[in-house]
């Protein structure tokens, strides 16, 4: 179930908090009614970010197996041309 609870709640009940994400659910804090910011697990977030961070460790090798480097305009020209931009 989705929470949003004014920022103040984090300092004032943590441990309500706490329970609410680590229950799996994000909890979305508000500052003067609008939104600040979002809490989550450890775990939600290592699971969203998971394939980025898959992605990193796959260029990091890449980058690592070889001295050749590309400029900007090398890569994005590339893309540019396959996309007809």
């Amino acid at each position: 179930m989705m929470q949003i609870r004014p920022v103040s709640d984090l300092r004032n009940k943590f441990t309500d908090i706490e329970k609410a994400v680590q229950s799996g659910d994000p909890v979305y804090l508000t500052k003067n009614g609008y939104g600040a910011m979002v809490v989550l697990s450890l775990d939600a977030y290592s699971r969203m970010t998971e394939p980025e961070e898959y992605i990193m460790d796959v260029a990091d090798a890449s980058a690592s197996s070889t001295d050749k480097r590309l400029t900007h305009d090398e890569v994005f020209g590339s893309i540019r041309g396959k996309l007809n931009v």
